[in-house]
């Protein structure tokens, strides 16, 4: 019995626990996906988030932006947000979303966060590049990372995880934040299963026989 070469050996360390080791808050879900690995990991990677939709999740993004739009500060909505243009063209992210690529691991991990105060009506942002991330640590902030991990699952299908971490730079922020993640943490689940469904959807279709080979 030969063992999956494309597999990382047991306790492997993944992007994500370099990029955030040490979190207090985190969300995972995951879906298995009848593709291969190296199909589901190009759908995740050309996913455009805009496309993603369910009922359940446009509720809780049309909510989460209702403060602002209420203010009259609503950002305008750029023409997409593909998770491949965080890290192909890292000094043009998608418009002005915080948003940052940390790290990618080819076939396999790809890795972005944010600093921000999402306990606020209005949520503020800070900008911080990628190589700051991981030791930014001036008080009062949420550093959010996010990770799309493809594992090989039997023969011919992927299991796909995404997990969403949150470490809060001092004891006030971590107050603060508690409070906000009890009451969207659910929504936080809505959100990231419904992106795993529509990567499996994109996966899948192009695993069919005859797509790739026509691609």
């Amino acid at each position: 019995m030969c063992a999956d070469s494309t597999a990382d050996p047991p306790g492997a360390q993944l992007l994500l626990d370099g990029v955030l080791p040490e979190f207090g808050y985190s969300r995972l879900e995951s879906v298995a996906i009848a593709a291969p690995p190296p199909v589901t990991y190009e759908a995740a990677r050309s996913l455009d988030l805009l496309t993603v939709h369910s009922p359940l999740l446009n509720a809780a993004m049309w909510a989460r932006g209702l403060p602002d739009r209420l203010r009259g500060r609503a950002e305008p909505t750029p023409p997409t947000l593909r998770v491949a243009d965080l890290f192909d063209t890292p000094g043009e992210p998608w418009g002005d979303q915080p948003w940052v690529a940390l790290g990618e691991n080819p076939g396999r991990e790809l890795v972005f966060g944010a600093v921000g105060r999402p306990w606020q009506a209005s949520i503020e942002w800070r900008r911080v590049g990628s190589q700051e991330f991981t030791r930014f640590d001036e008080p009062d902030w949420a550093k959010m990372a996010a990770a799309l991990v493809v594992h090989p699952y039997g023969t011919h299908r992927s299991l796909l995880t995404y997990e969403a971490r949150t470490a809060c730079t001092d004891p006030v922020s971590d107050t603060r934040f508690g409070r906000y993640w009890a009451l969207v943490s659910p929504g936080v689940g809505v959100v990231l299963r419904g992106t795993l469904h529509a990567v499996r959807t994109a996966a899948e279709q192009l695993a069919r026989p005859g797509v790739m080979a026509s691609t």
